[in-house]
């Protein structure tokens, strides 16, 4: 049983898509290269997998954050911390856009339907091109920790809240589980997220140069859009899973769905304390 409309609607996109003349160079880069190829994930083999390893980055991650919040910090001059987190918005902006032209170049080279692609056949194993790319990703999580440093050593602490720390802790233990059970639906969710971060580096590097553009609220707007997104995701992957013989990494789905739930809650009331507030002192003036 299928879910109507998305499986036509994903072979359409497909067979268009494949045709293109750059689709076979961009397979050649992002999807056959020997190293993506040939990739498998494997529990405390492959750099960065160990259970210890994750404990550790996540715990060094918020008591490094809690201790310099709390120390005087070292100064910097202005111009150099511009560039320095003008360098980090390109590099993560730049990496946004490389992770979901890979992931998606390996989407239309390796899932053969819409139902491979919500639901991964039970005993997948973490290997081949759409794992190589959540596994970037989720080193990239590990190097979105720089944003917390920025924001102290900025002295802008008012941006350190709860859900900054709590998201950046949070999304490098969800990614690590989507990896070791090769969670189904994940080149979805990779996409979309990228996707996003591409929009937000963006916006961040425009505000590192000066320009301040207007579009701070679409922002936010892109990211809570992203969680809905996810939910109608994981609606189709349960879907799947019950109505045929079952997903791989079921499991792993719970614990990413009350992840995303609190996300969700969390930033809605950030953009409702935001963008409500200042809706009033506008209307004030």
């Amino acid at each position: 049983m299928e879910v109507p409309f998305f499986p036509t609607l994903f072979s359409c996109i497909k067979d268009l898509v494949v045709q293109q003349a750059l689709f076979s160079t961009l397979e050649d880069w992002l999807v056959k290269h020997p190293k993506i190829l040939k990739f498998s994930w494997e529990n405390g083999q492959t750099p960065a997998s160990s259970h210890r390893f994750l404990t550790l980055t996540v715990l060094s991650y918020i008591s490094f954050t809690f201790v310099l919040s709390q120390l005087s910090r070292p100064s910097l001059s202005r111009p150099l911390l511009k560039s320095i987190a003008a360098l980090h918005n390109i590099f993560l902006l730049t990496l946004s856009f490389i992770m979901a032209l890979g992931c998606l170049v390996s989407i239309f080279s390796q899932v053969p339907n819409f139902n491979t692609l919500v639901c991964f056949p039970r005993g997948t194993s973490p290997s081949g091109p759409l794992f190589f790319w959540a596994y970037i990703f989720y080193l990239s999580k590990i190097v979105e920790f720089m944003d917390t440093l920025l924001i102290i050593l900025s002295g802008s602490m008012k941006r350190l809240s709860f859900l900054h720390v709590y998201h950046h802790s949070m999304v490098v233990v969800m990614c690590y589980i989507c990896l070791d059970s090769a969670q189904s639906s994940v080149p979805m969710v990779l996409v979309t997220n990228c996707v996003v971060h591409v929009v937000m580096y963006t916006y961040y590097l425009l505000c590192t140069l000066g320009m301040h553009p207007k579009w701070k609220k679409m922002v936010t707007d892109f990211q809570l859009v992203q969680f809905w997104l996810s939910f109608l995701i994981m609606a189709m992957l349960v879907f799947y899973h019950f109505t045929a013989s079952g997903c791989s990494g079921i499991l792993s789905w719970c614990f990413n769905a009350a992840f995303i739930v609190s996300l969700l809650y969390l930033f809605s009331d950030f953009h409702a304390k935001s963008y409500s507030s200042n809706a009033k002192v506008f209307k004030g003036n």
